[in-house]
């Protein structure tokens, strides 16, 4: 695998993640289209949204928002916020 993929998140060449995130064909997917930059932006929103929304990830349904959440944030839709948050620069 190359060191660098065409994000679909930002359009652009950026360091690749250097193993898949997911097991099975929806991680190799990830790994050949998202970069490390934007996987590690989604991890942030993944643990924000399961922390403030109390979601339990042994629940199909927690699950399946989070996987919907994360296509939508990969492909610049909006995306739920957890409520209160503000964002380190605007503090």
């Amino acid at each position: 695998m190359s060191n660098t993929v065409f994000c679909r998140k930002y359009q652009q060449e950026l360091p690749a993640l250097a193993f898949p995130p997911l097991p099975g064909e929806k991680g190799q997917q990830i790994q050949a289209t998202v970069s490390q930059k934007a996987w590690q932006e989604w991890q942030a929103l993944q643990t924000r949204l399961i922390n403030e929304k109390h979601l339990n990830m042994l629940e199909p349904e927690s699950r399946q928002y989070l996987m919907a959440q994360m296509e939508r944030f990969l492909d610049n839709e909006t995306t739920d916020q957890a409520e209160g948050y503000v964002p380190p620069s605007q503090a």
